[in-house]
């Protein structure tokens, strides 16, 4: 394709308006609807920002953004507070695009359009996962099918394959092939090709018989050949005309029209990109805010981000399930930070990268008063008196320029592109300019070289702030229902992840940690989903392993307002709508407890091929009373239908009787061991890079659960199973400076 300039797309303003005038007369009306009297503040970088925008050509791209992300809103579609650079333009909060108040927080707007330096703003959007397609919908039908289409994605041979495919195209055996294919290092992330992969030893040997080296010299022409043509996850392209007459179109694997170019040349033909992306998060959170709202307890918006009680819970490390603090590591410096304001978790989720994180004790001891704040010099104690001292946004090196040496923001948000590059000749250029600008304002040329370097050093670490605070905002959002509305947080995040058997594990159990009671799924009583039952939750017919959301919603229909009258009552109404698996993964997970005398009679009934309803009155009269199956394989059948054990626990007051510690009091101190009784969950077997086999298990009491790994001879040859009992060793280990268990011995806990 032709490289051309941005060809933008046009938007279709009303009553003869232009784009500049349409923006112009939305922006200031917008600000108006927020603020009600604009501040001088406001009104002021807001035409400053317009006129940028205007000048630079982007009018139409804002109002295009603003437009289907409005329309999303009306729809009940929920959207993010903002991604990225965004959030530091004015406009864009204006218009809606953006949750953010740039102003307030410090941001700033040279950070995501510089009129010093020509390039596209770009808008990611972040939408409700589920309805993201809606929204692309929109956008066709509003500008036009043929001037909308999703960016190609194109699967190329790699190395090994084209090694492979290349043995066949020469008819050589395949075992010669594989074997050659074997010797060219794999590694996802940082693919090798052929030609790089002949430079390694092993290769470079194979290479010498002429028939191998044939081989490599024609996988190495099929190399990067398109074989497979997909669709970017995210990227949309919206063009002035259709996109036919622009760039090349193809069909996708669905058989609708898709551009057929990736994105780098999508760039040069000059095509604009818009990112629809899902998050997760706004399914979960939308989720927990509507089930809180029917069971009445619906939580106001809080746009001050001042709530005590979500601070509380985040500086006691309670983030399970709260975006992006979540980890053990965060959890860790949410504990050591306290936060206590929204300040503090912008500054976290900026921080908690490799490098930056080395900085959270000193931001911890400042804030808590533990050391004075210490900055480089005293004309920029203010820029970072709100991080106590700590550098740790882009747009704090650009306010420091501005400060220190005359940097409009503009010429500043090159300097930190430059810092970022590391160019030394670009480099050694700026630093005469910020030593120039600083002494033409009176500052010494050694206090001024000092935090040259010291801004050089922290661009590479500085995070873009605007993006911080939007995902600080989703963050505390997430926090707040956590702390206020726990049962509706907590059904929310067991919907959401219903297919995971680990994680609803550990859902499960930090719920019930918090508090907040689980109901076991019911044909009587339970929904498809998860739902609120008062301040309890009531497990989701279609949140059963092996149930799925039509035989649950054919359950729900089929029990209508009235309740079964008994297992022959519900097989009749259901008929043949649900199978026979999805029944007795329902009898397991005791959600037909009390339609038949006992479990274990309901999966005969069940498995005598009573479908439907169909029994005869000889198979009735055939029914035995059968006893119940031992509790432990009552619950075996529990974990295997839920992903955890929810009536109850199979070693529920064990560790009094054999004097054995719980896993709760496991030990925390490096090196310090303690014996527990546990029952294996999972086994996981991987070997090292050395080739030791090692053991990871997840093991679990009444009182949580814990991975651990094991060398085999740890393990004293004890054959490992699911759902049974061992007396284990652990010991404590100090690894990035979270808790992590070495399984020091093991034996089956005696009866």
């Amino acid at each position: 394709a032709p490289v051309r300039k941005p060809l933008l797309p046009v938007f279709p303003t009303q009553g003869g308006q232009t784009e500049t005038e349409a923006l112009t007369q939305a922006a200031r009306q917008g600000l108006r609807h927020r603020l009600g009297d604009v501040p001088a503040a406001y009104a002021e970088r807001l035409e400053r920002e317009l006129d940028i925008i205007v000048r630079m050509g982007f009018a139409g791209y804002f109002l295009t953004v603003a437009d289907f992300i409005g329309w999303a809103r009306s729809q009940g579609i929920p959207v993010g507070p903002g991604r990225g650079s965004g959030a530091g333009s004015l406009v864009a909060w204006a218009l809606g695009i953006v949750a953010i108040d740039p102003i307030a927080h410090g941001l700033l707007f040279e950070r995501f359009l510089n009129p010093d330096r020509v390039s596209l703003p770009d808008f990611d959007i972040d939408f409700h996962q589920g309805r993201r397609a809606e929204v692309v919908a929109y956008v066709r039908q509003r500008h036009g099918a043929a001037r909308v289409l999703p960016i190609g994605a194109f699967g190329r041979i790699l190395a090994r394959a084209a090694v492979r495919d290349a043995a066949r195209a020469m008819g050589l055996p395949y075992g010669l092939g594989d074997r050659i294919a074997r010797l060219i290092p794999h590694d996802p992330a940082n693919p090798i090709t052929v030609a790089e992969a002949r430079l390694e030893p092993a290769l470079a040997e194979a290479a010498r018989d002429p028939q191998v080296a044939a081989l490599l010299d024609v996988a190495q022409r099929i190399e990067g050949a398109v074989r497979t043509q997909s669709q970017h996850a995210a990227g949309v392209v919206i063009a002035p005309g259709p996109i036919a007459s622009l760039a090349p179109v193809a069909l996708g694997a669905d058989g609708q029209p898709v551009l057929g170019l990736e994105m780098k040349a999508a760039e040069e033909a000059g095509l604009v990109k818009f990112d629809f992306l899902g998050l997760k998060t706004l399914d979960v959170l939308a989720d927990a805010e509507a089930m809180a709202a029917e069971a009445g307890q619906s939580l106001p918006e809080d746009p001050s981000f001042s709530d005590a009680e979500a601070y509380a819970l985040l500086a006691k490390g309670d983030a399970f399930g709260v975006f992006q603090l979540e980890s053990e590591g965060m959890r860790a410096a949410l504990r050591e930070v306290a936060p206590d304001r929204f300040e503090d978790l912008v500054a976290l989720v900026s921080l908690y990268r490799p490098g930056p994180i080395a900085q959270i004790p000193t931001y911890a001891a400042v804030k808590h008063g533990r050391q004075p704040m210490e900055a480089p010099h005293p004309s920029i104690a203010k820029i970072l008196a709100e991080t106590n001292g700590v550098i740790i946004y882009q747009e704090q090196v650009m306010e420091i320029a501005r400060t220190v040496a005359g940097y409009t923001l503009a010429q500043a948000d090159l300097l930190r592109r430059v810092m970022g590059k590391k160019i030394r000749a670009e480099l050694d250029a700026q630093r005469q300019i910020f030593l120039d600008g600083a002494a033409r304002r009176g500052m010494g040329a050694e206090d001024a070289a000092r935090i040259f370097d010291l801004l050089a050093k922290f661009a590479d670490y500085g995070f873009n702030k605007s993006h911080a605070v939007a995902y600080a905002a989703l963050s505390y959002r997430a926090a707040r229902l956590s702390a206020r509305r726990p049962a509706a947080f907590f059904a929310a995040l067991l919907q959401h992840d219903r297919d995971d058997a680990d994680r609803l594990a550990l859902i499960g159990q930090e719920a019930r940690r918090r508090g907040v009671r689980i109901l076991r799924p019911s044909v009587q009583a339970s929904r498809a989903n998860f739902a609120l039952e008062g301040d309890s939750i009531r497990w989701g017919l279609a949140g059963i392993r092996g149930v799925g959301d039509r035989d649950a919603e054919a359950i729900v229909a089929a029990r209508g307002a009235k309740p079964f009258a008994n297992l022959d009552d519900l097989l009749a109404r259901v008929q043949n709508a649900v199978g026979r698996k999805a029944l007795e993964a329902l009898v397991l997970a005791g959600a037909m407890d009390g339609l038949a005398p006992t479990r274990a009679e309901a999966l005969a009934q069940i498995r005598r091929g009573r479908n439907g309803g169909q029994a005869s009155l000889l198979s009735r009269l055939e029914t035995t009373h059968l006893p119940e199956m031992p509790r432990q394989e009552l619950l075996a059948g529990e974990r295997s239908a839920l992903g955890f054990y929810l009536s109850g626990h199979p070693l529920e007051g064990v560790a009094a009787k054999t004097r054995l510690r719980t896993l709760l009091e496991a030990p925390a101190v490096p090196r310090s061991t303690a014996e527990v009784a546990a029952v294996v969950l999972s086994v996981e077997r991987k070997r090292t890079r050395h080739g030791h086999r090692l053991v990871i298990l997840r093991l679990s009491d009444p009182t949580g659960s814990v991975e651990a790994t094991a060398f085999d001879e740890a393990l004293g040859g004890v054959a490992l199973a699911e759902d049974q009992a061992y007396r284990v060793r652990l010991q404590a280990e100090d690894r990035d400076g979270l808790r992590r268990f070495r399984i020091r011995a093991l034996a089956p806990l005696a009866a």
